[in-house]
């Protein structure tokens, strides 16, 4: 496969816009999980420049650390823990401006400001979650959101 780069222009509307159909057409053919997660961070972490973008899946009572770019992370959250267990046990996307006012945060990284978790649901039931952290407070909003969603109930869809 050739290199790929992602320059993305626009609003941050117009960048997801542009960005999902890319990682469509990137996943397309390949039927390995790891390799299609790990080009999915990858895609999200060019496209956006966010500081860490990555995947916990559900195993028993742990989500497990996935694919994922930016600083060492958290390997094991419990269900209900944390922003990604919080979304895990709610099976509702949550988005946390400032995650130092977030009640049982876990701080996998200080640096860490503001984080928006969307969770993979299959056949009703939470499978895994997309966590994105920024550095930056109140960074993400409800665009994030839309797409992100989008982005991953077509992922539990087709690629997981």
């Amino acid at each position: 496969m050739a290199e790929t780069s992602i320059n993305l222009e626009g609003t941050k509307e117009e960048k997801y816009q542009q960005l999902i159909p890319m990682i469509h057409a990137l996943v397309n053919g390949e039927t390995n999980r790891i390799a299609n997660l790990a080009n999915v961070v990858a895609a999200l972490k060019q496209g956006f420049d966010f500081f860490w973008v990555g995947f916990y899946w559900v195993d028993e009572e742990s989500l497990i650390l996935g694919p994922f770019q930016g600083p060492i992370a958290c390997t094991r959250i419990a269900f209900g823990k944390g922003v990604c267990g919080s979304v895990w046990k709610s099976r509702k996307s949550l988005i946390v401006p400032n995650v130092n006012e977030f009640p049982g945060h876990i701080a996998c990284s200080s640096a860490s400001q503001s984080e928006i978790v969307i969770p993979l649901i299959r056949n009703e039931k939470v499978i895994g979650v997309l966590d994105v952290d920024s550095d930056l407070l109140d960074d993400f909003d409800t665009i994030d959101q839309k797409y992100l969603t989008e982005l991953c109930n077509w992922l539990a869809d087709n690629l997981v």
